[in-house]
């Protein structure tokens, strides 16, 4: 019998390839992940079997000589949005189709819908990808997938689930998209097989497969399967469809500041575009035969702590807003209106007027710009805890110094604990994956 194929995974860090991974090397394969950054948990749970590199850098050259021992190349790494779209779905699949050449398999993971439906900058930079490497020569398995549901959660996987947390309908226009769902077990196998049958000498693969249920159900049927998988709430009210929009917007201008909001313009439009398919090859190819949404559904944990992260995830943003209000808002009011007050504060307590106006300006300007530092996702780490450090400051300060301020009618210092401990939760709510 022929040895086993070799296979790299490049996006290996992302909710796709993560699963590809784990499941591969669960069936007894040998599987390299690669992605530029992998999280400590990743690194420990696949050990050896993961290599950090910046793919969009390297040249078709360079892509040849990392992917050296591989007979079949997985390509799961896309961007939902932005300016990069291009040279990730396009660019970057030209140059790896052309260093795959014909002695690898090339499985490259698109998005399903209709060639004329294809309205955002993500979707054509799909097909695009998809028509450089059906151009390429090489051999190739083009799968487009619906909505994946792993037991991992990230970006649109997560947001359905704090969906199905909340007393919410979606609106009607959203909530009747046509929205084909996958198990990403099905996507697994569906690897798998490709690997048997390569390593079987069926060598001449140029196909181009649907993945997804056979019977599309429609967006509001996954959140309610989720629902009903958590076990409740009730549906008290149905969300205006401007919201969402409104949500999309503020989404755009969170990404402009680093961060990777499950909604944006390009989600929500893909969203309300839905997820289509054909099916039919790929069942008749692999002899899989796809779960229902609630089927898959049903097979994932319902314990406590995928509850918890359900009704926690959009707080988790709401946490962030309030805590960059807090702070820039406090600090503009001291450095305009409050100055006179907050400086009348220290000059009351024996400062000599120089260091009582220079204190009362630092400190306001270090509040705006512990803001500014929470408010930005490379930076919002370092801002949380300079914000938790800052709040011990004034209290400590302000007990030995003005102790008397403790017992002020509006308890401004009593309310600095809360504050600290809403930064706590979200150093603790950080991370994405």
């Amino acid at each position: 019998m022929a040895e086993a194929p070799h296979i790299a995974v490049l996006g290996a860090g992302g909710l796709v390839g993560q699963a590809l991974v784990a499941g591969l090397l669960e069936q007894g394969f040998a599987v390299r992940g690669y992605a530029r950054r992998f999280t400590p948990a990743q690194k420990n749970i696949l050990q050896l079997r993961l290599q950090e590199a910046d793919l969009m850098a390297l040249s078709e050259d360079g892509l040849a000589d990392l992917l050296v021992g591989a007979d079949i190349v997985v390509n799961c790494i896309g961007v939902l949005q932005g300016g990069d779209s291009e040279a990730v779905h396009h660019a970057f699949a030209a140059r790896l189709a052309g260093s795959c050449g014909s002695a690898r398999l090339l499985v490259h993971f698109s998005v399903p819908g209709d060639e004329n439906g294809d309205r955002t900058g993500f979707s054509r930079t799909k097909r695009a990808g998809e028509r450089a490497i059906v151009a390429s020569g090489t051999p190739f398995v083009i799968l487009r997938p619906g909505f994946v549901i792993a037991p991992a959660v990230y970006g649109g996987s997560a947001l359905v689930r704090a969906l199905a947390a909340l007393p919410f309908a979606l609106p009607e226009r959203e909530r009747a998209a046509p929205f084909a769902a996958i198990a990403a077990s099905d996507i697994i196998e569906t690897v798998a097989r490709l690997a048997v049958c390569w390593r079987a000498g069926e060598k001449e693969w140029r196909v181009i497969w649907d993945v997804m249920e056979r019977k599309p159900g429609t967006l509001g049927d996954v959140v309610e399967a989720f629902r009903t998988h958590f076990g409740g709430p009730r549906v008290r009210l149905r969300l205006p469809s401007l919201l969402m929009t409104l949500g999309a917007w503020a989404g755009d201008l969170a990404g402009l500041l680093g961060w990777r909001p499950p909604i944006r313009s390009t989600a929500l439009a893909e969203l309300r575009r839905g997820i289509t398919g054909d099916p039919a090859a790929w069942i008749a190819a692999t002899g899989i035969v796809p779960q229902d949404v609630r089927a898959t559904v049903a097979a994932l944990p319902a314990t406590v702590q995928e509850t918890w992260f359900a009704r926690l995830y959009l707080f988790k943003a709401l946490a962030i807003i309030v805590l960059v209000v807090f702070w820039c808002v406090s600090g503009l009011i001291a450095l305009t209106a409050g100055f006179e007050g907050a400086r009348a504060i220290l000059l009351a307590h024996g400062f000599a007027f120089p260091l009582a106006h220079a204190l009362t300006t630092i400190s306001s300007v270090m509040d705006v710009s512990i803001g500014l530092l929470i408010a930005v996702r490379h930076t919002s780490r370092l801002g949380l805890m300079a914000g938790i450090v800052q709040s011990l400051g004034y209290m400590g300060l302000a007990a030995v110094l003005t102790p008397d301020l403790w017992f002020e009618p509006l308890g401004a210092l009593v309310k600095t604990g809360p504050a600290i401990v809403l930064m706590l939760f979200c150093l603790a709510m950080m991370d994405d994956r």
